[in-house]
This record gives C-alpha cells, sequence and structure tokens, in this order.
C-alpha cells in the first residue's frame, strides 16, 4: 500500500508538470498564430498570397506568407499540424481529474454542507457537466446565433454565469471553481480534435486529390481557433486557483468568476486588435481598473 501511495504521488507530480507544459505549448501556438493573422500585410497583389509578414528571433528573419490558395503536393509531406498540444493537455488534465478528484471524490468533491452526495453521484455530475455543456456550446455554434457576436456573447455569458452557480451547489467550492475551467479546457479541446482538425483533414484530402477545398471549413476553424483563444486567460486563471483561496471560497465565487471572464476576454481583445495594428490603450486600461475596483469591492464586502 505504501508502494502504491508514493507511486500515486509521483504520478500526481509527473501529471500536473505534463498539464502545465502541454498547456503553455498549446497557449502559445494559440496566441502566436492568431497574432500572426492579424499582423500579416493583406495588401498583396497576388491571387495565390492572402497576407505576407515578417519576423526576426534568435537573430535570424524569417518571412510568412498565408496562401488563399493550396500549395504544391509536394510540400504536403513537410506540412506541420498543431493538435498534439492540445491532445495532451487534455490527456493530462482528465488523468489528473481521475487521479486525484474522482479517486478521492468523497473528501475533495462533496461537501455535505453544500449538498449530500455518495462519490458515484458526485462524478456523474461532473461527468454530465462536461458532456452537456459541450453540447450547448457546439450547437450555438452551429446554429445561427453564432452570426450574431453580441448575441452569441451575451448568451455564453449567461450560461456561464447559471453554470457557476450551478456547480457551487453542487460542489464543495474549490471542485465547483476548477470544474469550471475543466470545462471551458474541454471545449477548447472538443473545437481542435471535432472541428480545426477535422477540417483541416478535409483540406488536405482536397489539395491531394486536385480539388478545390471549401472555404467555409476554413472558416469554421478559425471560429473555433479563436474562440479558443479568449478563453485561454480565464483558463489560466481557473488554473492557478489553488494559490488564491481567497476567491476560491469566498460567497460570491460564481460571480466573481464571471466577472474575471469578462475582464480577462476585454484583455485579451487588447492584444488581439493591437496585433491588427489598432492600439487603443483605453480597452487596457478598462480591463485593469474593473480589476481592481472587483478587488476593491471583494475586500469591503468579505464573507
Amino acid at each position: 500500500m505504501e508502494v502504491f501511495t508514493y507511486a500515486l504521488k509521483w504520478s500526481e507530480a509527473i501529471l500536473r508538470w505534463g498539464h502545465v507544459l502541454f498547456a503553455i505549448l498549446w497557449v502559445g501556438n494559440s496566441f502566436l498564430f492568431n497574432y500572426l493573422d492579424n499582423k500579416l500585410n493583406k495588401n498583396i497583389s497576388s491571387k495565390d498570397v492572402d497576407g505576407e509578414g515578417y519576423l526576426m528571433h534568435s537573430g535570424f528573419f524569417y518571412k510568412l506568407s498565408r496562401l488563399k490558395t493550396s500549395p504544391n503536393q509536394s510540400y504536403l509531406n513537410q506540412l506541420v499540424i498543431f493538435k498534439w498540444q492540445s491532445y495532451l493537455t487534455f490527456v493530462t488534465g482528465i488523468l489528473l481529474l481521475v487521479v486525484i478528484y474522482y479517486y478521492n471524490s468523497g473528501v475533495l468533491m462533496v461537501d455535505k454542507r453544500v449538498l449530500v452526495l455518495s462519490p458515484l453521484s458526485a462524478i456523474s455530475y461532473s461527468v454530465l457537466s462536461l458532456i452537456l455543456s459541450w453540447v450547448i456550446y457546439d450547437f450555438l455554434c452551429k446554429s445561427s446565433i453564432i452570426k450574431n457576436n453580441f448575441l452569441f456573447l451575451t448568451i455564453m455569458l449567461i450560461l456561464l454565469g447559471l453554470l457557476s452557480f450551478g456547480l457551487t451547489k453542487i460542489f464543495g467550492a474549490k471542485f465547483a471553481f476548477l470544474s469550471v475551467g475543466l470545462i471551458i479546457g474541454t471545449n477548447m479541446f472538443a473545437n481542435v480534435f471535432t472541428v480545426i482538425i477535422p477540417n483541416q483533414m478535409n483540406i488536405i484530402n482536397s489539395v491531394k486529390n486536385n480539388k478545390e477545398f471549401d472555404m467555409s471549413l476554413s472558416l469554421a476553424a478559425k471560429q473555433r481557433s479563436i474562440h479558443n483563444n479568449y478563453s485561454t486567460f480565464l483558463v489560466l486563471f481557473i488554473m492557478l486557483s489553488g494559490h488564491y483561496s481567497f476567491l476560491v471560497y469566498h460567497k460570491y465565487n460564481w460571480l466573481i468568476l464571471c466577472l474575471i471572464a469578462i475582464i480577462s476576454a476585454v484583455g485579451r481583445h487588447y492584444f488581439n486588435l493591437r496585433g491588427r495594428n489598432i492600439n487603443k490603450p483605453s480597452i487596457l486600461f478598462t480591463s485593469i481598473i474593473a480589476l481592481i475596483i472587483l478587488a476593491t469591492v471583494i475586500f469591503l464586502f468579505k464573507n
């Protein structure tokens, strides 16, 4: 038993390490490619090139081109597809969920002051929340609602509030907080696994068969990628939530989380705009001031 406990501790340590490492790689890719899409010079008089840009790193210059059409098939053997960072972040996250929380569900997930649950029931609610959240989000993305950004964002914010509040009425505060991050992270992975990568593979197959690929596949993949990009700040905040228990165990932790979601998205929006050479410091300033106001209100109205 002692050997098993020791091995379990090592498993947790390695999984935590891997989860953070793969998450850094995934987030880095997301930031880089969204930055490149925004930064590329689109004023190109070419039927093949959609945009060009130049970078410098480690003393070398790099020229980047985004193509309107597919490259020669000979390039397909050299094609790099960024997917394993996402896959491994999700796999290590799920393994951590099972090894740490599901294995100790009676202690780490259940709080009888909130709701009396059996360990199995707690696990069932957790799995159900992951599945239902993805089904609802994916449905909204495939509906006509997605064409109206304001309506889509409003609905997503309302759903986030209901989800956060509902989870605090089922699980203990810490796991409820983490569950929101787990759900968003799962949706981000599912975007990659069920939309982005399949669409990219369809495009590659079209090229191999000398067919013109469907541009709507590229647009749908890009849309999900942008959703992931705006979600990263919030997910990272929740990943680190073990370091600020004063927020996790606050009476209105669900509301704080929703406000952090808005603030982080506004901050992310500033950097995305700046990538397009649109510098609006007022957006970043607004998010910083909002964060300061939130911190002040939390201090004045403690539990």
